[in-house]
């Protein structure tokens, strides 16, 4: 029903539209033959009469029988039109006595046509009626009982439309609340369904039995996943104290990874550089060219965590340690030492740590979890060309007889090698 009321409302507005197009097509109509009848009677009976000759011809009739274009062309200048060799003008002009037509270079294409409105519409009028003067009167009358008319059949749609509207909404209400009432008794209907499934449900032992059973199953994988993730920081990107960049320095300007983190030649731990190892090019690079001459807030934070006056390029005595935060950490019953991987093994910083070279901001790479150490040392080819395996008789009698040797082979898989 709303659609029909939507229906109704979209008709009311293309009829009213429609009518009142039509309302002012007949009014222009009629505005174009008033005008068109002052310019006649100001510009054309001196010479012209609808019905009779006068000097010029009768015009009863000729915006039928002559073009429109033909005709303001030879109102606005009919010698040009006769020059031209035009034989209609040429025909008219022998016609009568090559009587010369006044020009009326100063009226529009508009205003003639207003002038052939009218001269059309007096055609259609009686002589009789046209001698005794009645015609204007008359067509005056017809074109205002047009016009009222018009306006009451607008009326009347819209009225009857706006009737048919109301009684639409009516009905449209009258059958939302039945629904409504519809629906009421519908609901205990559903709640009665829902009861009578569950008690079929708890009555089917089976069923239940395997709904409980895949509720355990599913709760066990998340509980296993769970717990092997426990301890896994794997993608860990703490905020540190200072934004610095590896990036900028292992990156662009190819710093290597052991002039900060010295202690992964020779130790187990590849330690945390200290300031004054920043110092040793930061005492001169201020990056002061990124901010319109100012230093850099990331250096200024070492600046003053070492007590450093840029100006005096002096130390003073209230240094601070720089609290950086730890992203790889080990349990403390896994052992890993960093020389031994480094130095023996020739292993790159970026197996373990990813490509630390295009990190603006370090997070842990790996999961470093035991399965991911043992596939690694299952695949991985051992060097022989160190010190460290001139102690390894057999190993290196393998070696020169040329069979492949894995970390695995010379006690990579032990528990002490890792548990300590």
């Amino acid at each position: 029903m709303r659609t029909i009321s939507s229906v109704l409302g979209s008709l009311a507005r293309v009829v009213s539209t429609s009518l009142m197009l039509l309302f002012a097509v007949t009014t222009l109509h009629a505005q174009d033959v008033k005008e068109g009848e002052k310019i006649f009677k100001s510009k054309c009976t001196s010479c012209h009469a609808i019905d009779r000759k006068v000097v010029g011809p009768a015009l009863k009739g000729i915006p039928e029988t002559k073009d429109e274009a033909w005709l303001i062309k030879w109102i606005k200048n009919s010698q040009a039109l006769i020059a031209s060799g035009d034989a209609d003008a040429v025909k008219i002009f022998e016609e009568n006595n090559k009587l010369v037509m006044t020009s009326f270079t100063d009226l529009s294409d508009d205003q003639i046509k207003s002038v052939l409105a009218y001269i059309t519409d007096a055609s259609k009028e009686k002589p009789k009626e046209a001698a005794a003067g009645g015609a204007g009167a008359k067509d005056d009358n017809a074109s205002m009982f047009m016009i009222l008319g018009l306006i009451a059949v607008v009326v009347l749609a819209v009225v009857v439309i706006v009737v048919l509207n109301r009684v639409i909404r009516t009905l449209e209400n009258v059958i939302a609340k039945n629904q409504e009432a519809i629906a009421a008794q519908q609901e205990p209907e559903d709640s009665q369904r829902f009861v009578k499934f569950a008690k079929a449900f708890v009555k089917n032992k089976k069923l239940v039995g395997f709904t409980v059973l895949m509720l355990v199953a599913l709760l066990a994988v998340g509980g296993w996943k769970t717990m092997w993730n426990v301890g896994v920081h794997q993608g860990y990107q703490p905020v540190q104290p200072i934004k610095f960049s590896h990036q900028i320095h292992a990156g662009v300007n190819k710093i290597e990874c052991q002039y900060c983190h010295g202690g992964a030649f020779k130790s187990k731990n590849a330690s945390i550089p200290s300031a004054n190892v920043c110092m040793n090019c930061h005492n001169t690079i201020t990056a002061s060219e990124h901010y319109d001459g100012e230093i850099s807030p990331e250096i200024a934070k070492i600046y003053r965590a070492l007590d450093w006056n840029p100006d005096t390029r002096t130390y003073g005595n209230n240094p601070k340690p720089i609290q950086w935060v730890r992203i790889h950490n080990l349990p403390d019953f896994a052992y890993f030492n960093h020389s031994q991987h480094v130095v023996v093994a020739g292993v790159e910083c970026q197996t373990c740590h990813g490509p630390i070279q295009n990190m603006e901001e370090v997070y842990q790479y790996s999961p470093l979890t035991m399965k991911w150490c043992v596939d690694c040392h299952k695949k991985t080819d051992i060097k022989s060309d160190n010190k460290y395996y001139e102690d390894l008789i057999k190993a290196h009698e393998r070696i020169k007889k040329g069979e492949k040797m894995t970390a695995a082979m010379i006690g990579g898989l032990e528990c002490g090698k890792c548990h300590y």
